[in-house]
């Protein structure tokens, strides 16, 4: 998830899940209208990752609750967290109507009115937030990314006023130079946009430990694990069906997944499970030599996966992805990380279709270096680090369409944007989907979203990121050169041309 969580997750047992579940279990025999007991049963249900009885648990909470509002906050950090988020709604809600001067409880109503699509109400949330508490620096940011920011309506001077009070604190500082990035760009104030960017993307660099050579070194390492395609045995499971039949949509962050996801989530057949983190903790799992023994190196890892039976690492998927989703329906998996697992997954899943996502390569950069991601992608706050992180992905996207043709269906942000319609329909016929007039009014599908995208995605296909990058061409002349040193192609093609390979 790469939009805001909660501020107040549900707290994890700190016995083993199921030591506590069976404890908790016992004490509800001798007291069952304990509503305190019901939510420590959904806390642990949930961290075993048992959803649909994590929910279950949750409502006999509900159900014995006191009118307490730290407690429904509780609640509704786990409802959250167990995606339902209309229930999360419903029980902060309550939390802010017991407490309404408290900031948290505001801070977490806002996060899941986003996911909603409710921007005004989360926007007056987070009024409300920094009104009780102006040094809440996330809540600037968030703030700030609801809506296009207007020269009658926007927060410049109150962020500026903001930055002096975050002087000894570099997350607050990332989080406001980042907002005023967002909102000087809205402008078209692209010079002062960019100047914050870079300040706020080199401080929270300072405070990473990462090495990109690693992730470059896993890209030839997976090569080398898989240099060609799975032959008819080795995908040969039986007669699939639709449970074995996900729909993965990868790639690099802000390359149009979640758009492409919300496309397909409104067609009747199928669901999307969010960026699940499933296919990686199932080959985890089936790569450790023994139970409980300790996680492999990571190019030990790449090296026993290729030797791995496929057939149980997808069976193992598909059961840990259903286990949370609470539906039959044909799956989304969103993952943009997936794109490290496509041999993997035609082994594994031989009927899933993997969609592959990809961008003109400056674009891509610039999208990722402007984004302020909670988890994950650690490379995207280096311009130096974009490029060869990049290299190595187009790299690897290009061994996996000549050693598996046809069996990624590759497309175009840019031509998604300059014809939805023919690239849609292409879509729904690579997925083996009837089309359905809903999935052009994409943006009217009510489901929640909890990425980063998920003010953007309630607005229908728009064309103004197509070309943004270019307003920073100068400033990105590095992540250019270095791109070209690296044997990136496209740079120079006309939009959508490129084709995600080397």
């Amino acid at each position: 998830m790469n939009a805001s969580t909660p501020a107040t997750p549900p707290r994890r047992p700190s016995l083993d899940p199921a030591t506590a579940l069976a404890r908790v279990d016992q004490a509800l025999i001798a007291d069952p209208r304990n509503a305190k007991r019901h939510l420590q049963r959904a806390q642990c249900l949930l961290a075993l990752r048992r959803i649909g009885e994590a929910r279950a648990a949750a409502a006999a909470a509900e159900r014995y609750a006191p009118p307490d509002a730290a407690f429904w906050d509780a609640l509704g950090g786990l409802h959250s967290v167990a995606a339902d988020q209309a229930r999360a709604l419903a029980a902060y809600d309550r939390a802010v109507q017991l407490a309404p001067d408290t900031p948290r409880f505001r801070f977490n109503r806002a996060t899941v009115r986003r996911f909603l699509g409710d921007l005004e109400g989360a926007e007056s949330d987070y009024d409300r937030v920094l009104a009780l508490a102006p040094d809440d620096f996330e809540a600037y940011k968030n703030r700030a990314d609801l809506r296009t920011q207007t020269p009658a309506r926007n927060h410049i001077a109150e962020l500026e006023a903001a930055l002096p009070r975050a002087a000894q604190n570099w997350q607050g500082r990332v989080q406001l130079r980042h907002a005023l990035a967002k909102e000087y760009e809205d402008l078209g104030e692209h010079e002062r946009s960019f100047a914050h960017l870079q300040v706020g993307a080199r401080t929270r660099r300072e405070h990473l430990r990462y090495d990109v050579a690693e992730d470059v070194a896993t890209v030839q390492w997976i090569i080398d694990a898989f240099p060609s395609g799975p032959d008819a045995a080795a995908t040969d499971h039986g007669t699939p069906t639709a449970d074995e039949s996900p729909i993965f949509i990868l790639g690099l962050p802000r390359s149009g997944t979640t758009l492409v996801e919300r496309i397909l989530a409104s067609h009747s057949h199928v669901v999307s499970a969010g960026e699940l983190n499933d296919f990686a903790m199932s080959l985890v799992a089936a790569a450790r030599p023994a139970p409980g023994a300790a996680p492999l190196p990571r190019r030990e890892l790449v090296a026993r996966s290729a030797t791995l039976d496929f057939a149980a690492l997808g069976r193992e998927y598909l059961q840990r992805a259903r286990a949370q989703l609470g539906d039959d329906r044909r799956f989304i998996d969103k993952m943009p990380l997936n794109y490290l697992y496509c041999g993997l997954i035609r082994r594994a899943l031989p009927a899933a279709k993997i969609v592959h996502l990809h961008r003109h390569p400056l674009a891509a950069g610039y999208a990722m270096y402007k984004t302020l991601f909670r988890d994950g992608y650690p490379f995207s706050y280096d311009l130096g680090e974009i490029a060869r992180y990049y290299a190595a992905y187009r790299r690897l996207m290009a061994h996996w369409q000549a050693t598996m043709p046809g069996a990624i269906h590759s497309l175009s942000y840019e031509a998604l944007v300059a014809d939805p319609a023919a690239t849609t329909r292409g879509l729904m016929e690579f997925c083996g989907l009837d089309w359905e007039d809903a999935v052009s009014r994409f943006h009217l599908n009510p489901t929640p979203s909890t990425t980063a995208s998920a003010a953007q995605v309630r607005r229908p296909i728009y064309d103004s990121a197509v070309s943004q990058w270019r307003h920073y061409e100068r400033q990105l002349a590095p992540l250019r050169e270095a791109l070209i040193a690296a044997g990136v192609t496209g740079i120079d093609a006309p939009p959508g041309a490129e084709q995600g390979g080397s």
